[in-house]
């Protein structure tokens, strides 16, 4: 194809995806209007976890390529943002400050018409829901290398908030100062388990600088901010936000590190067809005790999906299970392992149940 013929069918390329862009727009708006109307006859509710999941679910599965399914979840996750936001922007309680892992978890689920509230630890992101200052918080609760935010856990186990979903954001650390290059580092600010999970490269690349932990990566790379001879390690949103270059990325030790985070709110969540359950269980001290709270679980079919122990806060020694299994609350097989727990387990407690992602 000659230079002509090919700008031609350039143009005319160009042409077309403005056709479809302006039909695209136009459909957008439409939907908006749709929300709009869904939103008057609810009285104004317009978040639904469940029926989000449900719509990304089915586009996902009806979705042709060439995008993915990751991008599909995307796009119209921030599209029934923006449909939200004509209504109400609601506001989100995260663990702060800006630029955080936390700050994209929150941005992953809800998309970027609402407002932000960061929090400066996550027991206020729980006060600030329980007393209605924010629609919903997001949370830390595990991570892949770590294990579990025991505070989290913790927190949950008294407080009447609910689970209302979950988000995976995939934890790529970078190192980050105000110069190029590793030379002349003498301190590398970050959160401690950021430096945990960046051990064998410092090791490697800076075996004698000062690991100087703080209370979040943001906090670290505003610190990296005002010094030539400082870093931090943090993510790419945390450079942005404080105009720092991205020396080294990706120099976690773990390719797969990941964090999950939970959506806190004041309000159960409805079956999405594909959930999962938050529980916290305790037993009698006594032998076989464990043995008989799994039972349950197995006659009726419940696949557990993890457990965690946490210590009692009434008794020394004694323990509560943290534990996750699939299905809904509602589901009839899980109501009636529900019920069988209550006559054998000291203490039962429904931390949420939500569409799984």
């Amino acid at each position: 194809m000659n230079d002509d013929a090919q700008r031609d069918e350039l143009l005319r390329l160009r042409e077309r995806i403005d056709a479809l862009d302006d039909q695209v727009l136009a459909l957008i708006n439409e939907r908006g209007r749709l929300a709009q109307a869904v939103g008057h006859l609810k009285n104004g509710i317009i978040y639904k976890p469940e029926r989000e999941a449900q719509v990304v679910a089915r586009l996902q599965a009806a979705n042709p390529g060439p995008l993915t399914a990751e991008s599909v979840a995307v796009v119209f996750k921030e599209i029934m943002s923006a449909c939200r936001a004509l209504e109400e922007r609601l506001t989100i309680a995260y663990l702060g400050p800006e630029g955080t892992f936390s700050e994209a978890a929150a941005i992953m689920h809800f998309g970027h018409a609402v407002k932000g509230m960061p929090c400066a630890s996550i027991d206020e992101v729980f006060r600030r829901v329980e007393r209605g200052e924010a629609h919903y918080g997001v949370v830390p609760i595990e991570n892949s290398t770590e294990g579990a935010v025991t505070r989290t856990l913790d927190l949950m186990l008294d407080t009447r908030l609910l689970i209302a979903g979950e988000v995976y954001v995939r934890v790529r650390q970078n190192l980050l100062r105000r110069v190029e290059g590793l030379d002349g580092i003498k301190t590398v600010y970050s959160h401690p388990q950021s430096l945990a999970q960046c051990q064998n490269w410092l090791r490697e690349h800076l075996p004698t600088v000062e690991l100087a932990p703080v209370s979040s990566n943001s906090e670290a790379a505003r610190m990296a901010a005002q010094a030539d001879d400082a870093a931090a390690i943090a993510g790419e949103r945390a450079a942005e936000h404080h105009a720092l270059r991205l020396v080294a990325r990706d120099i976690e030790d773990n390719p797969n590190n990941t964090t999950r985070f939970v959506v806190l709110s004041r309000e159960p969540v409805a079956r999405s067809g594909r959930d999962r359950t938050s529980l916290a269980l305790s037993i009698s001290n006594k032998p076989g005790a464990l043995v008989e709270l799994l039972q349950p679980f197995a006659r009726h079919g419940i696949n557990l999906i993890s457990w965690n122990t946490r210590p009692a806060r009434n008794e020394m020694w004694e323990y509560v299970f943290c534990v996750d299994v699939e299905g809904h609350v509602d589901d009839p097989a899980l109501q009636a392992a529900l019920a069988e727990l209550g006559g054998r387990a000291g203490f039962v407690k429904v931390l949420g149940s939500y569409p799984r992602t």
